[in-house]
């Protein structure tokens, strides 16, 4: 069979996906990409070879990610467009530094970066104490936030409203696998699905069933030798990033829900500053 012809049935196939992901009819897809419904018909499959603006305009009506945009290309024979480097790599060291410079900014608060999968890639100072007794186990790199958070063994039992803020995080996590469709998503929520069973085995406080959605922001309160800390949280990502990586990087802000938890956050900041300048003067 002609390479052209297998190229353009691989990108076909991937094309059909996205768009029954999307819920759309071939019609639909075809107005808002600006082409007849014939034409994408004979592109899904592999009669017709796109041109390399026609993928890039059907990944964008479709609100494809980066990471499979390029996919696509390459499935229709195309080079890819959209760079995919290490955060550590030199063309990325400006983001990186914001980044960063977010992280420090926002303390006395907690505040980490993410990755597409949920893995820890940076954090500021304030995280690691909130971690103190968690099993080195589960702090071994990548440390997976939703892991870390869920596992009877790391931070659930200290989760004062576990079930709510479970949900919380389930809900987040399907929404995320609706639009990206990563497979090693769908893995994820189903091992923090297993989760759930070895609670309820544990004691049950995994296995209260969840509650109904809330108006406002779910709050994070956790249990802590400070006192109780009541945190709610904000997503900042790159605006229009072209990179993969960058593309695919969250910061997860934390922000004191009620003045007690701030007073508990600067005390505990304070004792942090205390213990570094103390390090500095020896």
């Amino acid at each position: 069979m002609n390479e052209s012809v297998v190229c353009a049935a691989a990108f076909g196939d991937q094309l059909r996906q996205w768009r029954q992901h999307r819920r759309l009819s071939q019609l639909a897809l075809s107005l808002e990409a600006g082409i007849s419904a014939r034409h994408l018909s004979f592109v899904e499959t592999g009669r017709s070879q796109p041109s390399r603006e026609l993928v890039l305009r059907l990944a964008q009506r479709l609100e494809v990610p980066l990471r499979e945009r390029n996919a696509m290309l390459m499935a229709a024979g195309y080079a890819p467009m959209y760079p995919q480097r290490s955060l550590d790599d030199p063309a990325l060291s400006v983001a990186r530094e914001a980044v960063e410079r977010v992280l420090m900014a926002h303390e006395p608060h907690p505040a980490l970066a993410i990755d597409r999968h949920w893995n820890m890639v940076m954090a500021n100072r304030m995280i690691a104490p909130l971690l103190a007794g968690v099993p080195s186990s589960l702090l071994v790199a990548p440390v997976n936030v939703l892991l870390l958070s869920l596992h009877p063994q790391g931070l659930a039992p200290r989760i004062l409203n576990l079930p709510e803020w479970r949900a919380h995080l389930f809900e987040r996590l399907g929404q995320q696998i609706a639009v990206t469709a990563d497979p090693r998503l769908r893995d994820l929520l189903a091992e923090l699905e297993a989760l759930d069973a070895l609670g309820g085995a544990l004691g049950g406080a995994l296995a209260e069933p969840r509650p109904a959605r809330h108006a406002l922001a779910v709050p994070l309160r956790l249990a802590t030798p400070l006192g109780e800390l009541a945190l709610i949280s904000t997503t900042t990502i790159f605006g229009t990033p072209v990179d993969v990586t960058l593309s695919e990087l969250a910061i997860e802000s934390f922000f004191p829900a009620d003045a007690a938890t701030a007073q508990r956050l600067r005390a505990l900041h304070a004792g942090l500053a205390g213990e570094r300048d103390a390090a500095g003067g020896r």
